[in-house]
């Protein structure tokens, strides 16, 4: 056999023992998916609590207008009373620090991926205005593996068309997968490396258009990782009473931030 059809052989072996290598790291993360869903299940079902309203509403002064969009993290899944969903935990913080009512709208749905946003834009009347939107989705895009690229374009735009109707946007990166103590390993650290790929990419996305991105990952990860009894819910998947607490203490200053620079803006 001449060198050339020796070295030709080679790299075909080769070929095929990367692709049989790929197929098999395939059919391994499919099992182990398949694994974690029958794990965690739906104890708490596909509909969040509703927790919107005017809160703090013997306050002075106008509401707020605080509008949610994205995942079940943002629709309050695993909440059990409404005052307890991530909504109304921000709603009261924004009023506590504001001195202000706060009008919540959730167009946030369980589920829900980056490609999901543009619909529940869809929903609030065009002559609606909100003073702030709040977007957090992300996990549900790594799970169903869309890729990174196409889920920021769906996010910039959306912020993008909030921006055009004057409101402010706060985005709440994806979180760290790789807290999610159900999912079997080696998913669990692949899905832990693309979420924070894609919470990377959403914070740079989020500040070209505007708005102002919170690592959540960061801000309340490590609290999920050390104290998951504490901070997740019943299907050890969303977060608890806790966990939306701790996330609404990470989002609340960069809301207040964007609610103080409308207001500069407006007095110019």
């Amino acid at each position: 056999m001449s060198p050339t059809r020796r070295v030709s052989v080679v790299f075909a072996s080769t070929a095929l023992i990367a692709a049989a290598g790929v197929a098999a790291s395939r059919a391994v993360l499919a099992r182990q998916a398949a694994i974690a869903r029958r794990r965690i299940g739906k104890p708490l079902g596909e509909v969040a609590v509703d927790a919107d309203r005017v809160w703090r509403k013997r306050l002075a002064g106008d509401p707020v207008e605080l509008l949610l969009l994205g995942d079940s993290i943002a629709a309050g899944l695993g909440a059990e009373r409404r005052k307890d969903t991530l909504g109304a935990r921000l709603a009261k913080g924004v009023a506590r620090a504001v001195g202000r009512p706060v009008r919540l709208t959730t167009a946030a749905v369980v589920g829900s991926e980056s490609s999901a946003l543009a619909g529940q834009l869809d929903t609030i009347a065009a002559d609606a205005r909100h003073d702030v939107a709040v977007i957090i989705v992300g996990g549900n895009d790594i799970t169903h593996r869309i890729p990174i690229a196409t889920s920021v374009r769906q996010l910039h735009e959306t912020i993008e068309r909030l921006r055009g109707r004057g409101t402010e946007v706060v985005v709440g990166t994806c979180p760290d997968l790789g807290a999610l103590r159900p999912v079997p390993q080696p998913l669990r650290a692949l899905s832990s490396r693309l979420s924070r790929q894609l919470a990377s990419a959403q914070a740079e996305a989020a500040r070209a258009a505007g708005a102002r991105p919170v690592s959540l990952r960061r801000a309340v990860g490590p609290f999920f990782i050390s104290q998951p009894d504490e901070m997740f819910s019943l299907d050890r998947f969303h977060p608890s009473a806790l966990g939306y607490r701790r996330t609404a203490d990470a989002l609340v200053p960069a809301i207040v931030d964007a609610l103080e620079a409308r207001s500069a803006d407006a007095r110019v």
